[in-house]
């Protein structure tokens, strides 16, 4: 008994999961001192060069952090998710990261995980109900709002454009198109929009352009809210003679979102024009700092935070912490107030893949 009382005297010396076993208290989802948490990670695909990025960037910052993982890949499909959690409850795990492509249909898993006072982190998706510790995503409305004005102030104003919308099943392709045709009605008048549904695939991207562009050949701008549909936009407008120098009148403006590296090199190449820089690295960063964060029993409230982002409070119980996604252009130009960064500037993740 001495010794214990001379062990949490000294707590201020001692870190934190070494006082809750010297003095036997404090949350029991925390791993004992030495040990490496056990966390479950669930890939939400490994079809987009996007989430391929992710994915090498994760074992990466769980090595950082002192977390051991287990992952999964559920291939764009709840049924698998919902399946891959119940395996991770079974494994043991102390945390959850996801990134549910279906945000509605995920609310009766995270329940379960609630119950089992599992925490769960979402990445690049928020659940539209549900309790989550931290959802970990960029601001969806500011990329359709930053790819508006890219393009309003391009096209000066007027003019058609298609919008290769993801999926409206998830909060992101919610957020993108609401903000893009919000953005373009109240700024650019002129510009008339034929959004486009795509449940973020590449192929029916590619029909859907090429569809728009025979009823419409003055077709003058394209934003792909994803770099799902970066290759065969290309090849549609190579088809049609449209893969032209930005200083050709013929050129079409496209913008996308993400930031990898074939985007950068395209805009490098004057083959798009711009896109949106989607955190991968951060996103698996601040993944697993939020998951080993709430094994350790912290608490986060809405505000700024000391990595260039803001905490949020979406509803009652929900926060999000939204990283930073700048706009990327050749030339770093401001557009519509929207000021953005050159492509080969080195801060950018897509830049620093090996």
């Amino acid at each position: 008994m001495r010794l214990r009382s001379v062990l949490c005297s000294t707590a201020a010396a001692l870190s934190a999961l070494t006082l809750l076993s010297a003095c036997g208290g404090g949350s029991t989802t925390a791993a004992s001192s030495g040990d490496k948490p056990l966390v479950g990670v669930d890939y939400p695909r490994s079809d987009t060069d996007f989430w391929n990025s992710y994915i090498k960037y994760t074992p990466q910052f769980g090595k950082e952090l002192g977390l051991d993982l287990k992952t999964t890949n559920s291939q764009n499909d709840v049924a698998k998710l919902t399946a891959n959690a119940q395996t991770f409850m079974s494994q043991g795990v102390k945390g959850v990261a996801m990134a549910p492509q279906d945000t509605a249909a995920i609310a009766p898993t995270l329940a379960q995980m609630e119950a089992k006072k599992i925490p769960v982190v979402t990445v690049d998706t928020r659940p539209d109900s549900g309790k989550v510790y931290m959802v970990v995503r960029a601001d969806n409305r500011a990329y359709g709002e930053k790819a508006c004005q890219f393009l309003g102030t391009k096209l000066g104003g007027k003019g058609k454009v298609v919008m290769l919308q993801g999926g409206l099943d998830s909060i992101n392709g919610r957020d993108r198109t609401e903000a893009f045709n919000e953005c373009m009605k109240k700024n650019y008048p002129g510009i008339k929009v034929f959004g486009e549904a795509t449940n973020w695939d590449g192929a029916i991207a590619a029909q859907k352009l090429q569809t728009d562009l025979t009823a419409n050949p003055d077709i003058k701008g394209v934003y792909m809210q994803s770099s799902f549909a970066l290759s065969g936009t290309l090849q549609v407008l190579k088809q049609r003679g449209l893969l032209v120098d930005p200083k050709n009148k013929k050129h079409v403006f496209v913008v996308s979102n993400d930031g990898i590296p074939e985007e950068l090199k395209s805009i490098a190449a004057g083959k798009i024009d711009a896109t949106v820089s989607q955190p991968a690295d951060l996103y698996a960063k601040y993944a697993l700092y939020y998951l080993k964060a709430a094994i350790d029993g912290k608490k986060f409230k809405p505000g700024k935070t000391d990595h260039d982002s803001t905490i949020i409070q979406v509803r009652p119980g929900l926060l999000e912490d939204q990283l930073s996604a700048p706009l990327v252009t050749a030339d770093g130009g401001t557009y519509g107030g929207v000021p953005s960064v050159k492509s080969d500037d080195k801060a950018l993740w897509g830049n620093n893949l090996g």
